[in-house]
């Protein structure tokens, strides 16, 4: 039987910027005040187009997830181009579905 394990990233600082090694980890967000996490333009970090980055709020402060100028973010989260995660130990996996364009699923608001 084979087991998936995955590394965690742990952010405690109130902004992330992945890089391409954080393709296919947790990211794990922690801190008190509000947290941005900000996707790159494909020309700074080249992600193959199936990346995904799975991120977990564990703190109080809620995680938003956008990207940078030309980074277009899709979801059904109530402001689409930047959900945030719903509450604290709230997840969300952002998908590169093309060259700057992600979609971001999970519990978001």
């Amino acid at each position: 039987m084979t087991y998936n394990q995955y590394s965690i990233n742990a952010q405690t600082g109130t902004t992330f910027t992945p890089a391409l090694a954080d393709a296919g980890k947790i990211i794990t967000t922690s801190n008190g005040s509000a947290i941005a996490v900000t996707i790159p333009l494909n020309s700074s970090v080249a992600y193959p187009i199936g990346s995904s980055l799975t991120i977990i709020s564990i703190g109080a402060g809620l995680t938003t997830i956008s990207g940078v100028v030309g980074v277009t973010i899709a979801s059904v989260g109530a402001v689409a181009t930047s959900p945030v995660l719903r509450a604290q130990h709230s997840s969300a996996t952002a998908i590169k579905i093309a060259t700057d364009t992600w979609q971001v699923v999970g519990d978001i608001a």
